[in-house]
């Protein structure tokens, strides 16, 4: 494993979410029976755990409240960086299921 204590503060929480991330997928593919390793999701959980366990020492050295660097740099974090973000349609993904059923096409 790696150690945690070079990373920014930043690098830290990102990849903390991301490995979150990585964790939400693995059950995922578990539960569908498509996981190959299955050992994979405890070491996915240990990860995590030591990731908040540095940001937990960082925040008690710098006298900050429990998870300040995560919502210190959570909003910065996205899976796709670097990617124009999308406009977001007016009315959700419903809107167009809702105009046809109340016939506003």
């Amino acid at each position: 494993m790696g150690t945690f204590s070079d990373l920014s503060d930043e690098q830290l929480i990102h990849k903390a979410l991301q490995i979150e991330r990585d964790l939400v997928t693995a059950r995922f593919k578990h539960s569908m029976n498509q996981l190959e390793n299955t050992a994979r999701l405890r070491v996915l959980r240990r990860e995590i755990a030591r990731i908040q366990t540095e940001a937990r020492v960082r925040e008690l050295k710098a006298e900050l409240p429990k998870n300040a660097l995560l919502a210190r740099h959570q909003a910065s974090f996205g899976a796709t960086r670097g990617v124009a973000p999308a406009q977001p349609e007016k009315g959700g993904f419903l809107s167009g299921i809702v105009d046809k059923l109340t016939g506003k096409d």
